[in-house]
């Protein structure tokens, strides 16, 4: 399986970090190594002072699937979910500097979180409620309505380049309001107010 990321999908998280809105969705991979085993704490790894956090909505793609159609992507998953994409900001702020690629930065082992998964019919996937918080406190507050590019637009444009399969995670993007994480935080991630994933950073 493989991890298919989407950068700048939040018009606001485009503007904290001072980048420039993009004419189609950036694309980025993690290995699968860069899941975060579930139960485990999420460890700051030494080579990185900023790690961010960045809470981003699941699709599990079911089949698979080459050059979809917009108007067929629903078919092609059934669940969604909640993760977190870690980003180690300082080693992509030079890597970026550099014109060089970022997955130093985003690609790292555990640098992916992928929390539970619920069936896609709960929810109105185009008015998705989701919040990060950190030791209680709200600090991503977000909803698929602010989406550049919705889910089923995303699949299409991710199915030009990339076959997608079975077991396939695609991160659509995370809102405004990243920030650092410290040791001993403790991030809680929630779809419409049901709980997706806890972990503890160590």
């Amino acid at each position: 399986m493989k991890i298919i990321c989407i950068g700048r999908n939040y018009a606001k998280h485009i503007e904290e970090l001072a980048n420039e809105k993009p004419e189609n969705p950036v694309i980025f991979l993690k290995p699968d190594s860069a899941i975060l085993p579930k139960k485990m704490p999420f460890f700051i790894p030494p080579f990185s002072n900023n790690i961010h956090y960045e809470v981003e909505v699941l699709v599990k793609i079911d089949k698979v699937g080459k050059y979809i159609e917009e108007k067929f992507a629903h078919k092609y998953y059934d669940e969604i979910g909640l993760g977190i994409d870690f980003t180690a900001r300082d080693v992509q702020d030079k890597c970026k500097e550099k014109g060089l690629p970022w997955e130093k930065a985003k690609a790292f082992d555990g640098s992916a979180v992928v929390g539970e998964f619920f069936p896609k019919t709960q929810f109105d996937l185009s008015n998705l409620e989701f919040k990060l918080t950190k030791n209680d406190v709200v600090v991503q507050d977000g909803n698929t309505a602010a989406m550049l590019w919705k889910i089923d637009e995303l699949i299409a444009y991710v199915s030009q380049f990339f076959t997608l399969k079975k077991g396939d995670i695609i991160f659509t993007g995370t809102p405004a309001g990243v920030g650092k994480v410290e040791e001993n935080d403790v991030l809680t991630g929630t779809i419409n107010g049901i709980e997706a994933f806890n972990i503890k950073i160590k």
